[in-house]
């Protein structure tokens, strides 16, 4: 399974994944539909599969247009957004299981950003060194999405579901936020020193217009301070022990950072 990321919008990420030996591909979160058309072009590859994480139009506004070039392609999406992702068909709940190059995905149910968002994990394969994550607006490199229809609860407990994943875990986010959110993270987790030496790397990459994406679960696990909101030194940055209420205060941060 071939991964393809494609540049959408200002700052989304669409991932075409391509199966070289059958020509199929599948679209995780079209955000809009010529990147997606260009890149099955350049394949020679059919689309036979929409994944959409949740219901944002910068995550489905290219379906009703591909399916006008590939009407056979099955959309697949949260249950609970039944009625709120254009055309979708297959409504999809946590640990159902999913198809594509030969590889079976596992769908975990991750509300906070939206009621219904969903993630697909295609965990690795004999040839394979890497877990393939696709998170929509969960999870990102170095930060977690608004909490536009859930709850802090709701989102920790999302994000201690993906954070249980391997280490050995590519993190296929959505957006380019990266820089961003580690300025953020270092406003609280200024003396980690991984983190510092990341904040470098990833300012040196976006100086040089380089994406950071994808990134992998080992070193969300040590600079993102939305996935740490149970250790001491994230609880006293902002003056809390209580792990919900340490990552809702957190959250609230960067919501005004």
């Amino acid at each position: 399974m071939q991964i393809y990321r494609l540049n959408a919008l200002s700052d989304n990420y669409i991932f075409l994944l391509h199966d070289p030996q059958s020509g199929d591909a599948a679209v995780v979160d079209p955000a809009e539909a010529d990147p997606v058309l260009a890149q099955l072009a350049q394949l020679n590859a059919t689309l036979t599969t929409i994944f959409n994480t949740h219901h944002h139009s910068d995550h489905v506004g290219g379906n009703r247009q591909l399916l006008a070039h590939y009407p056979n392609a099955k959309v697949y999406g949260g249950a609970v957004d039944r009625g709120r992702i254009p055309e979708q068909q297959f409504f999809l709940e946590a640990g159902d299981r999913v198809e594509f190059a030969g590889r079976q995905a596992e769908v975990f149910f991750v509300p906070g950003h939206t009621r219904g968002h969903i993630a697909y994990y295609f965990p690795p394969i004999a040839a394979e060194t890497w877990g393939e994550l696709f998170c929509g607006d969960t999870l990102f490199a170095g930060g977690c999405g608004r909490l536009f229809e859930g709850t802090p609860a709701q989102m920790v407990a999302s994000l201690t579901q993906l954070r249980s994943l391997p280490d050995t875990t590519r993190i296929w986010c959505a957006h380019e936020y990266t820089l961003k959110n580690l300025q953020f993270a270092l406003t609280v987790d200024a003396q980690n020193p991984v983190l510092q030496q990341r904040f470098a790397q990833v300012k040196s990459a976006r100086q040089q217009q380089q994406a950071t994406v994808p990134s992998d679960l080992a070193i969300e696990k040590q600079t993102n301070p939305f996935l740490r909101w149970d250790q001491t030194a994230l609880q006293q940055a902002v003056g809390l022990q209580d792990p919900v209420r340490t990552f809702a205060r957190l959250r609230g941060q960067k919501d005004q950072f």
